[in-house]
C-alpha cells in the first residue's frame, strides 16, 4: 500500500509541463485527490501496526508537496478574443475634400496580435456607418479622402484581428469638412516697396508671394480699375501671382494693387509701375543778347519729358560757314547759359537736347535767330605821357683829394658831377685854365672826371680846380698838389 502513492507524485511533478497543449490542462486538477487519498490513509495504518513505517512516506508527501503548490503562468485570452479599442483619436489636418486623422494602437493587442484597421464615417444626424477603406489599415494614420465640402462627418476607428472586431473609438464631435483658414498675407519683395521704373518697350515680370490657407482669391486693380487683360497677364498658383506685360508702354504707368483673401480675410499690398522713354527737344531756344565775342541763351523744358524728370540739357553751336556742330555745355541743369570765345566775323547757330535717366533727346531744338560777331575798327591811341623834367644844375658827387707826387713821376686828380643837361667841365690851375697844354690829359666819360699830369716838373705844383657848367648852373672843386724832389745822396750825408 505505502508504495503506490511515489508513481502518483512523480505523474504529478510532469504535468505543468504539458502546459503547451491546450487539451490536457482540465486533468491537471485530478491528480490532486490522488495525493489526498493516500494522506487520508496514512492514520489508519498509524492505529494497526507500524506507525514509524508509515512515516516516511509522510515526509515524502511533505518534500513533493511545494512543486504542487507553485504559482501557475497567467493564462493568455483565448486566441479567438478581439483586442480592446484603439486610443487618443484625434484629427492632424483636413481641407475641402478630405480629413487626416492619427491614433494610438491599442492598450490590449493579445496572443493573436493586430491585423489591421477599419475607419468608418457617417454624416452628422445619422447613424450610417461606411467603411472608407478597402483593406485594413497598417498604419496609425489615415487620409479621409473625397469628401463632399460643408459636410459634417462623425468619424470612428476598429481595431481587427482573428478575434474580430475591437470597441470602436470614436471622435468626440463631428468634423466639418473645410479647410482650416489661416490669415492670408502678401509678401512684397523689397525692391517693389519703391517705384519700379522699366524702359520703354522692356518686359515686366514680377512675382509677389504671398501665403493662406485655404487657398486665396487674387484680384488686381490698377490705379483703381480693372486690370486691362490685352496689356497685362496675371498668373496665379497656391504660393505667388505673377504679373506680365510683354512689351511695356507708357499707358502701363499706374500703381496696381494687388488683394488676396480667405473668408472674410484680406490683405492689400500696391507696388508703383513708371514706364520711362526717352524726352522731347527743349520746347524753345532763343537768342537773348551779342556782345562782344559772348552770346547768351534762353531755352524752355521739354512739353514732354518721357514720365520721369530732366537731368540736364546739351547746347551745341556751328559756324555758318562749315555747318559742323560742337558741344559747348553738356548736362548743364539751368536755362541759360552765356556761350564765350566766338570767333570775330563768324556767324552762330545754337540748338539744344534734353537729357533724362533714359538718355539724351533723339531730336533738338534750334534758334530761330544767328549770332554775328561782327568785325569793329581798331583805333590805337596810345597813352599820353608827361616827360619829366630831369634838368638840374651841376653838382659833384666826388670832391677832389689834395695828393703829393715826385719830380718826374705822373699822376692822375680824379672827381665825378652830375647835371642835366650834360655840363660842361673845365680844368684850371692857380686859377688859370689849363684848355690844350699836351702836359695835361683831360677825360669825362660818365660823370667820371680825371685830369693826368705827365711827368711833373718843379713848377707843376699848385691848387687844381674842375669846374662843371650847364644852364642851370655851375659848381667847382678843388685840390692842392705837391710835387716834391727825389731823394740824393748829398741829401742823405747832410742829414
Amino acid at each position: 500500500m505505502p508504495s503506490k502513492p511515489a508513481p502518483m507524485k512523480k505523474a504529478a511533478k510532469k504535468e505543468p509541463a504539458k502546459k503547451e497543449e491546450p487539451a490536457p490542462e482540465p486533468a491537471a486538477p485530478e491528480p490532486a485527490p490522488a495525493e489526498a487519498a493516500p494522506a487520508e490513509a496514512a492514520p489508519a495504518p498509524a492505529e494497526g501496526e507500524a506507525a514509524p513505517a508509515e512515516a516516511a512516506p509522510a515526509e515524502g508527501e511533505a518534500l513533493a508537496a511545494p512543486p504542487a503548490e507553485e504559482p501557475k503562468p497567467p493564462t493568455p485570452p483565448p486566441a479567438n478574443e478581439p483586442t480592446s479599442a484603439p486610443v487618443d483619436l484625434f484629427v492632424e489636418d483636413k481641407n475641402d475634400t478630405s480629413v487626416t486623422i492619427i491614433w494610438s494602437q491599442p492598450e490590449v493587442v493579445g496572443p493573436s496580435g493586430l491585423d489591421g484597421y477599419t475607419i468608418e464615417v457617417c454624416k452628422d444626424g445619422t447613424e450610417d456607418w461606411k467603411a472608407v477603406n478597402e483593406d485594413l489599415q497598417k498604419s496609425s494614420r489615415y487620409v479621409i479622402k473625397n469628401q463632399t465640402t460643408g459636410d459634417r462627418l462623425k468619424i470612428r476607428v476598429v481595431a481587427v484581428n482573428v478575434g474580430g472586431r475591437s470597441p470602436p473609438v470614436t471622435l468626440s464631435e463631428a468634423i466639418l469638412v473645410k479647410e482650416v483658414a489661416d490669415r492670408p498675407k502678401v509678401r512684397l519683395p523689397r525692391y517693389l516697396r519703391q517705384r519700379y521704373v522699366a524702359h520703354n518697350g522692356a518686359k515686366i515680370n514680377l512675382t509677389i508671394p504671398f501665403s493662406g490657407k485655404p487657398k486665396p482669391v487674387v484680384t488686381w486693380l490698377k490705379d483703381g480699375e480693372p486690370l486691362d487683360t490685352k496689356r497685362v497677364n496675371i498668373r496665379s498658383s497656391d504660393r505667388d501671382s505673377i504679373l506680365f506685360i510683354r512689351t511695356a508702354e507708357r499707358q502701363d504707368s499706374g500703381v496696381y494693387e494687388m488683394c488676396v483673401k480667405v473668408d472674410d480675410f484680406e490683405d492689400k499690398a500696391s507696388l508703383t509701375l513708371q514706364i520711362v522713354e526717352l524726352p522731347g527737344p527743349p520746347a524753345s531756344v532763343k537768342i537773348v543778347d551779342t556782345w562782344g565775342f559772348n552770346v547768351a541763351l534762353e531755352w524752355t523744358p521739354p512739353k514732354d519729358n518721357g514720365n520721369t524728370e530732366i537731368t540736364g540739357y546739351t547746347i551745341q553751336k556751328a559756324d555758318k560757314k562749315t555747318g559742323d556742330w560742337f558741344t559747348v555745355l553738356e548736362h548743364y541743369h539751368r536755362l541759360n547759359a552765356t556761350i564765350s570765345d566766338l570767333i570775330m566775323g563768324n556767324t552762330y547757330k545754337f540748338r539744344g537736347f534734353s537729357e533724362n535717366k533714359c538718355g539724351t533727346s533723339e531730336e533738338a531744338t534750334v534758334a530761330k535767330q544767328e549770332a554775328s560777331i561782327l568785325k569793329t575798327g581798331i583805333d590805337y591811341k596810345p597813352p599820353e605821357y608827361h616827360e619829366r623834367d630831369f634838368s638840374e644844375a651841376p653838382k659833384f658827387t666826388t670832391n677832389l683829394n689834395d695828393r703829393a707826387t715826385t719830380v718826374g713821376y705822373s699822376t692822375k686828380l680824379l672827381c665825378s658831377v652830375r647835371g642835366s643837361p650834360k655840363p660842361k667841365v673845365i680844368w684850371m690851375k692857380n686859377q688859370m685854365i689849363i684848355g690844350d697844354d699836351p702836359k695835361y690829359r683831360q677825360i669825362c666819360v660818365q660823370g667820371i672826371c680825371s685830369l693826368e699830369i705827365r711827368k711833373p716838373g718843379n713848377f707843376d705844383g699848385g691848387v687844381y680846380s674842375c669846374k662843371a657848367k650847364n644852364d642851370h648852373g655851375e659848381a667847382t672843386v678843388s685840390c692842392k698838389l705837391e710835387v716834391k724832389h727825389p731823394a740824393t745822396a748829398a741829401d742823405a750825408e747832410k742829414k
